[in-house]
C-alpha cells in the first residue's frame, strides 16, 4: 500500500506525541535493514543538519531611539561598518564586512580579521558591542553623533536575515597552480596538495529533499540555536541535477535558501564568526531541516547515503575565479569523509570546512523538539523553484 501524508496529519501526531521522527544518518541504517517501502510506512519525519560557512549571512538591527532623535546615516559596531541607508536607527550588518582599517592588501595573508561575522557572533553570546554612529542632522532628526555601548538584549530587534545559506552541494577544491592560492574554501596547496569541502553530506538539508517536494515559504527550520523559517529561494538558486558521464541524474546540485529568524533565540555555539586567512570573514551558520515524509518517493531521496551523494571537483586556481565551466570529475562524499580520494593517479588529503559532528547535533536537537511537540511543521505557502521549474538558468556575467 502505498503512503499518502499530509503536513496536517504529521502535525497531529507530533501534538499526540506518536509521530515517529529519524534523522538522516538514522534513516540510512533503518532502510537497509527494512528497505524503502516499509521504512515509508513507519517513519513521519527525517531531520537534517548543516553546520558550514555562509558568507551570505547578516542580521538587521534596530537600536532604539536616542535623546534627542537621531537620523542614524554611518554606523559602524565594534569599528566594522553597518548599511544605515533604511530608517532612523535601522541597519544592516553584513556576515563579510570588514573595519575600515582592516588589512585587506596586506603582502602577508594571515593575520586574523574580525568583521561583521564575529559581531554577530558577540552580540549573540550576550557580549558588548561598540555603537558609533554620526549623521548631517535634520528638523525632526537633530542629533548629530553617538557613541555607546549596546547589547543584544537591550535593543528593540535584531533580525538574523541570510540571502543565501544551506548551499545544497557545494564544490570540493582543488588547486592545479604551482603556488599555494587563499579562498573562502580555505589554504589550497599546489598541484594537488589537498581538497577542502564543505557539505555534510547524508545529513545535507538539500541534498536530502533534491526535488524541494517539502520546502517553500513558511517551512520551519532549526536556525542559530533557535526556530527560524524559509522566506524565499537563495541568491544563485540553481537546482539541478549532477550527471555521471552517461547522464545519470545522481544527486541534487545548486539550491539555496533565504532564512530569517530572531537572533534573540539564538547562541553563539551555532553562529560563529570565522576569519579565511587571506579571504576575509564569513559566519558558520548552524542550520537543521525537517523533512516530512509525505510519501514514498521523498524518503527514498531522503535516505540516499554518503556513497551516493557527490561533489564536483573544481580546480580554485583558474577554472572558478575565471568562471571557467566545467570540473574535474565527482567525489562521493564517502571518499571525501574517508580523508584520501584518488585523482588524475594522486592521492589527494581532504579536509572538510563543515562540522559533521555539529550537523548530527543539529538533527538530533530538531528531533528532540519534534518528539517533544515543541516544533510543529511549518505548511509552506508556496514551494520553492525546484529542478524542472528552476530560474532562468543562467548566471549574470558582467564583463
Amino acid at each position: 500500500m502505498s503512503v499518502e501524508r499530509t503536513y496536517e496529519d504529521i502535525n497531529a501526531r507530533i501534538k499526540a506525541g506518536k509521530a515517529v521522527v529519524l534523522t538522516a544518518e538514522e534513516l540510512v541504517e533503518k532502510v537497509r535493514e527494512k528497505g524503502i517501502a516499509q521504512a515509508a510506512r513507519e517513519v513521519d519525519v527525517v531531520t537534517t543538519g548543516t553546520f558550514s560557512p555562509m558568507c551570505s549571512s547578516g542580521v538587521f538591527l534596530n537600536f532604539g531611539h536616542t535623546k534627542p532623535r537621531m537620523r542614524m546615516t554611518k554606523v559602524w559596531l565594534n569599528n566594522v561598518p553597518a548599511y544605515a541607508g533604511i530608517a532612523a536607527v535601522d541597519a544592516f550588518l553584513g556576515a563579510t564586512e570588514l573595519p575600515d582599517d582592516d588589512p585587506q592588501n596586506s603582502d602577508y595573508p594571515g593575520e586574523f580579521r574580525y568583521g561583521g561575522a564575529h559581531v554577530i557572533e558577540d552580540l549573540a553570546n550576550g557580549k558588548p558591542v561598540r555603537l558609533k554612529a554620526y549623521s548631517y542632522g535634520t528638523d525632526c532628526y537633530p542629533r548629530r553623533d553617538i557613541e555607546t555601548t549596546i547589547k543584544l538584549e537591550e535593543i528593540n530587534e535584531a533580525i538574523l536575515f541570510n540571502p543565501r545559506n544551506c548551499y545544497q552541494n557545494y564544490n570540493c577544491a582543488v588547486n592545479a597552480s604551482e603556488r599555494t592560492i587563499y579562498t573562502y574554501m580555505g589554504t589550497l596547496k599546489p598541484k594537488y596538495g589537498n581538497a577542502n569541502y564543505s557539505t555534510s553530506g547524508q545529513l545535507s538539508p538539500l541534498l536530502k529533499d533534491p526535488n524541494f517536494s517539502t520546502i517553500g515559504i513558511g517551512t520551519r527550520i532549526f536556525l542559530g540555536g533557535g526556530i527560524g523559517y524559509v522566506v524565499w529561494n537563495g541568491t544563485q538558486h540553481f537546482p539541478g541535477y549532477l550527471k555521471d558521464a552517461a547522464g545519470n541524474e545522481l544527486c541534487g546540485s545548486g539550491g539555496t535558501l533565504s532564512v530569517l529568524g530572531d537572533l534573540k533565540q539564538m547562541t553563539g555555539r551555532w553562529l560563529v564568526g570565522t576569519s579565511f586567512r587571506g579571504y576575509g570573514t564569513t559566519l558558520t551558520v548552524g542550520i537543521g531541516l525537517p523533512i516530512p515524509i509525505l510519501n514514498e518517493k521523498i524518503l527514498e531521496y531522503a535516505a540516499k547515503t554518503d556513497e551516493e551523494l557527490f561533489a564536483p571537483i573544481v580546480d580554485y586556481s583558474e577554472s572558478y575565479p575565471n568562471g571557467i565551466p566545467g570540473n574535474l570529475g565527482l567525489v562521493s562524499y564517502a571518499q571525501l569523509k574517508s580523508g584520501r580520494f584518488q585523482l588524475q593517479d594522486r592521492d589527494i588529503p581532504t579536509a572538510p570546512l563543515s562540522s559533521y559532528a555539529k550537523a548530527r547535533e543539529i538533527a538530533h536537537k530538531l528531533k528532540s523538539w519534534i518528539q517533544q511537540g515543541e516544533f510543529l511543521l511549518g505548511v509552506p505557502s508556496q514551494m520553492l523553484p525546484g529542478p524542472q521549474a528552476a530560474l532562468n538558468g543562467k548566471s549574470l556575467v558582467v564583463k
